[in-house]
């Protein structure tokens, strides 16, 4: 597999030590419900860490929450909350909007401030080496400060000369540090501030450093995949590797991975610019899964545009899936366990075998998910016509099948069920009363079922194979 490293700006072999991954992606501030633009990421690299479990990979995957910082602090005011309370809520609200988009949890998600102790070690162990610094305001109050200049591969992610970055470089009022690069590791408590005890004094850290603990809490000192979302390089990404690395002494992360903007009118999606989507919001026109459908179709460094009409054309595309799917379970009825497979079948399978490996190249051509869906659709498209076939062979609809929900099912494209074991049932039944009807040429009756049903929401299909039914 290849994937294109943002550190080096170049597609390198991804070799996989002992087949276990070490993957960290950032997670949200939990200040609000998380907007479409925050989703591609977190659906990306979900999808990303499916794939290496498909390969046969072990994958240790840690998304944090960030539940400290002064978005917090301020929705917390605003909610006349705790912080505590503000991200027990956002989180809870995550999870429900991650479990309709199909992001499996990782295997940790750790908050940052349950790695406090951590935080405060690797910040210790920064003033120690001589890479970290103790500021002291006029007022007796304590920061700590990273030295961008005492580390000399500082900007090699960003790709940006330490003397250009200081250019435009700004310093708030209150910050009393050496130069403008550095940034804060730990901030002295303000009036009315959640605070933690530390060797500086009341106080709380800085958002990079929050990372980097959790990195090396759960993960270890060297992982293989760090990814985020493209606005995180710099300055967060550019400063877990600064401050990582000068305190372990060796890279932090082989791989750098970052997904692309989504723009709205050409412009970068953002709570701040005012042009943010909540998933929440566009999941109740539009359901959850065209949201990751239409994350997924696009080449994952590529910037997208969000349109209520591209969602209505993921929306389509799922339904041809979806579509294919009905049609394979409803026609293993019918499938003949006594014929072998015919040639046009023969012909088929090795299509979509064919088909299967385009997929998988994609797939490891850089995490290619647009090449893979095109793949997906050839072989639903091969499927649906071999599936209007007269005769249809019990093998033939087994080894298709397997292969067409085993991708649907990677992809986490899996049509969600939305009627019970009762009320389907019911449907076979009233279908069944039905097709009794119809062969006593009782129509009125046909058609008062038909229309009974429909009340309910279920349409009815008449096909050469029998009568389909879906729940609108």
């Amino acid at each position: 597999m290849k994937l294109y490293n943002s550190l080096t700006r170049s597609k390198e072999d991804f070799h996989i030590k002992d087949k276990t991954v070490r993957m960290y992606a950032c997670g949200p501030t939990v200040y609000n419900y998380f907007h479409v633009g925050n989703a591609r990421c977190f659906v990306v690299f979900d999808m990303l860490r499916r794939y290496l479990e498909y390969r046969g990979n072990k994958v240790i995957f840690v998304q944090n929450f960030t539940d400290v910082d002064d978005k917090m602090i301020k929705r917390a005011a605003l909610d006349n909350a705790s912080v505590s309370e503000v991200a027990d809520r956002f989180i809870k609200e995550y999870f429900t909007d991650a479990g309709g988009l199909g992001i499996r949890p990782a295997t940790y998600h750790p908050r940052a401030t349950e790695n406090i102790e951590e935080i405060i070690k690797i910040i210790e162990e920064l003033i120690n080496k001589g890479h970290a610094y103790v500021s002291t305001s006029d007022d007796g109050k304590k920061d700590v400060y990273f030295s961008a200049e005492s580390f000399d591969e500082y900007g090699k992610l960003s790709n940006m000369p330490i003397a250009e970055l200081e250019a435009g470089a700004r310093i708030d009022v209150n910050e009393v540090k050496n130069n403008p690069m550095d940034f804060a590791l730990w901030k002295a408590k303000k009036e009315g501030e959640i605070s933690w005890s530390s060797p500086w004094g009341e106080g709380r850290p800085g958002w990079h450093i929050e990372c980097s603990a959790m990195v090396y809490r759960y993960l270890g000192e060297e992982i293989d995949i760090h990814c985020g979302g493209a606005d995180l390089m710099f300055p967060h990404h550019e400063n877990e590797i600064a401050q990582s690395e000068c305190a372990t002494g060796h890279i932090m992360s082989r791989f750098w991975l970052h997904n692309g903007f989504i723009n709205v009118d050409n412009k970068k999606m953002s709570k701040s610019g005012s042009n943010s989507f909540m998933v929440r919001d566009a999941a109740k026109q539009f359901g959850y899964l065209p949201i990751r459908y239409f994350l997924l179709a696009s080449h994952y460094r590529t910037p997208i545009n969000f349109s209520e009409e591209i969602l209505e054309q993921a929306k389509s595309a799922l339904t041809r899936l979806h579509n294919c799917a009905d049609l394979i379970l409803f026609n293993e009825a019918r499938a003949d366990k006594t014929v072998p497979l015919s040639d046009a079948e023969n012909t088929s399978l090795a299509f979509i075998a064919e088909k299967k490996q385009s997929f998988i190249d994609a797939m490891d051509d850089d995490f290619n998910t647009a090449d893979a869906i095109a793949a997906l659709f050839e072989i639903t498209r091969d499927i649906n016509s071999m599936l209007a076939e007269e005769t249809l062979s019990a093998k033939y609809l087994e080894t298709a099948s397997k292969t067409f929900f085993e991708l649907l099912e990677l992809f986490g494209f899996e049509k969600p069920s939305n009627t019970n074991d009762d009320e389907e049932k019911y449907i076979e039944d009233a279908i069944a009363r039905r097709a009794q009807a119809k062969k006593n040429k009782d129509y009125a009756l046909a058609d008062s079922i038909r229309n009974e049903l429909k009340e309910r929401g279920i349409t009815l299909e008449d096909t050469a194979q029998g009568t389909m039914w879906k729940k609108q």
